[in-house]
């Protein structure tokens, strides 16, 4: 159903017409120019210190991470993670090209079923498209090649993340989503979805105390290459 035949309902329901053209041409304007709220000062500091910050705040909000060099140090990372936490060394992983391409045979004893999870599987490694500093947030839009599942269903979950692909602020890791989102791959439509996740899941709402996986993973590990020179302190 088209949105204007959508709206159109909604009006007709509330006893409303169209909009006056100069509100129309208000709202039109608003939605086009994207216009900036207050962005805290936190953010607005030199690449080492954004991703500093990023790494502080992924502490602070009870998750962890390893800094790699490249992506082909990737596999001895996640077999060094899953072995200091006892965790099996099979996982689910998104079907990103870029996952597809590390060199996993140099772990052979690691084993990775690209595609969605399932809610057996106790690991999965995810494709991290962006992140924000101000809060450690990562930020997942959904796609074929990033499945959603991945996000949810694992007790633990871990994330590839290019250091590049940091920002300071929220409303820069939208000007990149919408940015990226049209082109001729996607269509020019925005994701269906996309999850900001700060830290593993949890709950302090039975006697204000603390648990971690109360509606999802228990765990977050964030494998950061380092690609990006600027980034380097």
């Amino acid at each position: 159903m088209s949105k204007h035949i959508i709206l159109g309902a909604i009006r007709r329901g509330l006893r409303r017409g169209p909009l006056p053209e100069d509100q129309a041409m208000a709202l039109r304007a608003r939605m086009t120019a994207h216009p900036r709220h207050l962005i805290p000062a936190r953010s607005r500091v030199p690449r080492p210190e954004q991703i500093a910050l990023f790494l502080r705040n992924i502490e602070k909000e009870f998750g962890t991470f390893t800094r790699v060099p490249d992506l082909a140090a990737i596999p001895a990372a996640i077999a060094d993670y899953l072995a200091a936490q006892n965790l099996p060394t099979d996982f689910a992983m998104a079907p990103h090209p870029e996952l597809a391409a590390i060199p996993w045979s140099e772990r052979p004893l690691l084993t990775q079923r690209p595609g969605r999870a399932q809610s057996t599987d106790l690991v999965s490694l995810q494709h991290g498209y962006a992140a924000i500093a101000e809060t450690g947030t990562l930020m997942l839009p959904a796609a074929p090649e990033r499945p959603t599942t991945l996000n949810l269903l694992s007790d633990t979950f871990m994330v590839v993340l290019r250091a590049s692909r940091i920002v300071g602020a929220y409303e820069e890791a939208w000007d990149l989503l919408r940015a990226e989102s049209h082109d001729e791959r996607s269509g020019g439509f925005m994701p269906r979805n996309v999850m900001l996740v700060t830290g593993p899941s949890r709950s302090a709402d039975i006697e204000s105390t603390l648990e971690l996986g109360a509606h999802g993973p228990r765990r977050l590990h964030v494998l950061l290459v380092d690609d990006d020179p600027t980034a380097l302190a």
